[in-house]
């Protein structure tokens, strides 16, 4: 009974958090899948005694009202406390769509959050509006989807689905409208009005753009036709093989024979390939060591690091990860690293999604370690991981370069990173709240919660503070306000934070 009170008084906070953060409340399967993406299990209904989440929000009445929408939907809303009454305020001030807000105020605020002993420091302001942004990979998506042909706007939610399994859901990310998540895309789709309907085409620019991509080094141009990606799935094995060995012409330079490089292309013969080798070339060490890793293949590299951002200058932010407010990671809004990644993105997909290719950079169980930078495959899109931990002789946990999380994954799916995508550094930038710490030592899951709320799918400024071990602090703002709104007042206000001014080491 005293660990289901326990349980009941944790989850009670929680509750309150996620419906505070939520201006217009939610219904309770909203609720239920936010607990889940937020808390990363589902609502103990169970283990408290309850058969639905109505039923447990009905006996928390000093935490839920039960509300009835027009439609006759029944909405669950906050009841603040003592404690939460001012950021329930702050909440029910924010406009429903984000505005243009003058950069002056922002730096005039920005001063003011920041340490006053570098006031003379000048600030910069690289952004001139807080909008919604669609995340580098539904870019990619949207690119690869429309880099084969023109789509009708009534059949896009259609073929994203078909294609990538899942909805097109552009409300997630902050907009109120199929037309206004397209109009942030404007600089590669644009919109045809046609007597069948609105035309989705890529701009003519970038569909060239993506036809050299894809041959990022002089690689054969019969590969990257604009049909190219329905070809490669379509034609036999047979004809496809010679054209499925992307950037070969490292091989040229690299493999002193000649003749060993024609066969290793082959992909029946290149098992019969390497056991003559160690007999015929036992002067040459690289070749008895490794004979079947190309030359090209990432073995002893990491990635480099974004360039440290000044002191007290203005950033727009996507918080991409989160472990807690001293433990999470951004990405740099900006249209240049923004382009980079999605190019990097649809690159990969494309030269790994050949499978004589992607046979090629299969890791041998020796390359398999903590530390190893490589690639891995999810839900079809390739990403720069590191591996972080050998978890069985199947599965390894790794970690997103480009985004900041760890996941464990199946060896099978790991493929050495070519040369050529060590250019692009690390996306994910570590970085930690400024200037708070939790008052009970460790941050409870109820404000962790609150702030992945309040960052969540929201372009937000960021104030560089300055760097610690690597780590970024910085203090974030949401100005799609009324007034601006610092997170790290928030969790102080909220009880869940101690602001003691100067920044303590992050894990």
């Amino acid at each position: 009974a005293s660990k289901q009170a326990q349980l009941m008084e944790v989850l009670k906070k929680e509750v309150r958090a996620m419906l505070i953060a939520a201006k217009a409340g939610l219904t309770p399967e909203q609720l239920e899948e936010q607990y889940v993406a937020m808390v990363c299990k589902p609502l103990p209904l169970r283990d408290l005694g309850f058969k639905s989440t109505l039923e447990l929000v009905t006996q928390m009445p000093e935490v839920v009202r039960v509300c009835s929408s027009k439609n006759g939907t029944l909405i669950l809303k906050a009841i603040a406390d003592d404690s939460t009454k001012g950021i329930a305020k702050l909440v029910a001030n924010q406009k429903v769509k984000t505005r243009t807000k003058a950069w002056k105020k922002t730096a005039m605020k920005a001063n003011a959050a920041s340490p006053t002993k570098n006031s003379k420091t000048p600030l910069s302001f690289p952004l001139s509006a807080r909008t919604p942004i669609l995340p580098a990979t539904v870019k990619a998506e949207l690119r690869d989807l429309l880099s084969s042909s023109p789509l009708l706007l009534m059949d896009l939610d259609k073929a994203f689905l078909r294609r990538f399994g899942r909805a097109f859901q552009y409300r997630q990310y902050g907009f109120l409208s199929m037309s206004e998540a397209l109009r942030s895309v404007s600089d590669f789709i644009v919109v045809e009005q046609t007597k069948a309907g609105s035309l989705l085409v890529l701009r003519k620019s970038l569909t060239n753009e993506i036809e050299q991509e894809e041959v990022p080094q002089g690689e054969a141009q019969e590969e990257e036709a604009p049909q190219g990606e329905a070809e490669e799935e379509e034609m036999p094995q047979g004809e496809a093989e010679e054209e499925e060995v992307p950037q070969g012409e490292a091989q040229e330079e690299e493999m002193p024979q000649g003749d060993a490089q024609e066969e290793g292309m082959l992909q029946g013969e290149a098992q019969e390939e390497e056991m003559p080798q160690e007999e015929e070339l036992q002067g040459f060490e690289q070749f008895s060591l490794t004979p079947e890793i190309p030359p090209d293949a990432v073995q002893d590299r990491s990635l480099c690091s974004l360039p440290p951002l000044k002191r007290r200058c203005l950033v727009g932010v996507i918080v991409e990860f989160i472990v807690s407010p001293s433990q999470f990671y951004i990405h740099i809004c900006s249209r240049e690293t923004s382009y980079k990644l999605q190019d990097l993105m649809f690159e990969m997909r494309h030269v790994y999604s050949h499978k004589v290719a992607s046979d090629k950079y299969i890791m041998p169980e020796s390359a398999v370690r903590p530390g190893q930078l490589c690639c891995v495959m999810v839900s079809k899109w390739w990403y720069r991981v590191v591996i972080h931990r050998v978890i069985s002789d199947q599965e390894v946990e790794v970690f997103c370069a480009d985004y900041g999380h760890l996941q464990v994954v199946r060896k099978s799916w790991l493929r050495f990173l070519k040369w050529h995508y060590l250019k692009l550094p690390a996306q994910a930038i570590p970085c930690s709240l400024a200037w708070v710490k939790p008052v009970e030592g460790t941050w409870s899951s109820a404000a962790t919660l609150l702030f992945k709320h309040l960052c969540r799918f929201k372009e937000l400024v960021g104030i560089v503070d300055e760097y610690v071990n690597g780590v970024l602090y910085l203090f974030l703002c949401d100005t799609s306000t009324k007034e601006d709104v610092y997170f790290h007042t928030v969790l102080k206000d909220m009880g869940y934070a101690d602001v003691c001014g100067e920044n303590i080491p992050s894990q």
